[in-house]
């Protein structure tokens, strides 16, 4: 893509949030992306004033899906064994669709990019699938995380209830005025979409005046959604790299508090792999 990942219309040159977005979500067996596997996945292509392209996957993930995780999603064992696709064959598609819209310099859009793009990852490394660096060869990989965002952007929110986090979907969701259907949430589709509409939102607020911002954003403390002002996509991906580690470290003195060996990783967009000795063998 043209002017370092500033992406074009009719030869104009547009802010990021404006251009072709794909929008990225998975549902898992668990939160362990070395070793927990995909349930369910979504990737879409929208915006950029062109056709939205959407796809959806169920996979039979070839072990149990803990009660835990069928409570978040509502996929249980039997249903994936019964209607699902095989994993490897998910994971392959999922990964050849991500590589088809990298290779057009479309960033991919999440909430929680690391956690999504590691455990696909390592599905494709379990199933001796070229991984989305191979396929996208020298050829870079944008992405936009709305966690790492909004953080930035509004540092000091409070979570809004004991059960409601400050940095959940839900919660970016309401702040950025977009409806919340929570029968839908956790549906990868749904999630993923929210993630891109939120990206948007960001992407708007950044190029309006303070002025012109509402009045619950302009009461926030510290807000800085300028600093992802006029940025190209690679711009904008470099700067996240340096945010995503910056808040983790923050997370992890935080946390030492309490637990001095508290380790927070702040790699983005994906943990890097780290090769098993022969006694751990490939991923479980």
């Amino acid at each position: 893509m043209a002017d370092g990942g500033a992406a074009r219309i009719g030869g104009t040159p547009m802010t990021w949030h404006l251009g072709r977005l794909c929008a990225f979500d998975l549902e898992t067996t668990g939160v362990d992306t070395e070793t927990d596997r995909i349930v369910t996945a979504a990737v879409h292509a929208l915006g950029g004033r062109e056709t939205s392209e959407g796809h959806e996957w169920l996979a039979d993930p070839r072990i149990e899906i803990p009660a835990e995780a069928t409570a978040v999603h509502g996929i249980t064992t039997e249903r994936a064994r019964m209607d699902g696709d095989p994993a490897d064959m998910v994971a392959d598609q999922v990964a050849a669709f991500l590589a088809v819209q990298a290779r057009d310099g479309v960033p991919i859009v999440g909430h929680n990019v690391p956690f999504d793009l590691t455990l696909l990852d390592r599905e494709l490394r379990r199933y001796e699938l070229p991984t989305l660096d191979e396929r996208l060869g020298d050829r870079p990989l944008h992405a936009i995380d709305t966690r790492v965002l909004d953080q930035h952007a509004i540092p000091y929110r409070k979570r809004p209830s004991e059960e409601q986090g400050a940095r959940q979907l839900i919660t970016l969701a309401q702040v950025y005025g977009l409806p919340w259907d929570a029968e839908a949430a956790h549906g990868c589709s749904y999630d993923a979409l929210v993630a891109a509409r939120i990206a948007y939102r960001i992407g708007q607020l950044a190029h309006m005046r303070r002025s012109d911002w509402p009045e619950h954003i302009r009461g926030e403390r510290r807000v800085r959604f300028h600093a992802f002002r006029d940025l190209t996509l690679a711009e904008l991906h470099e700067r996240q790299i340096e945010l995503a580690g910056e808040q983790a470290a923050g997370l992890q003195k935080h946390f030492r508090k309490t637990d001095p060996n508290a380790v927070v990783d702040g790699a983005w967009p994906l943990r890097p792999w780290v090769e098993p000795t022969a006694a751990e063998g490939a991923p479980a």
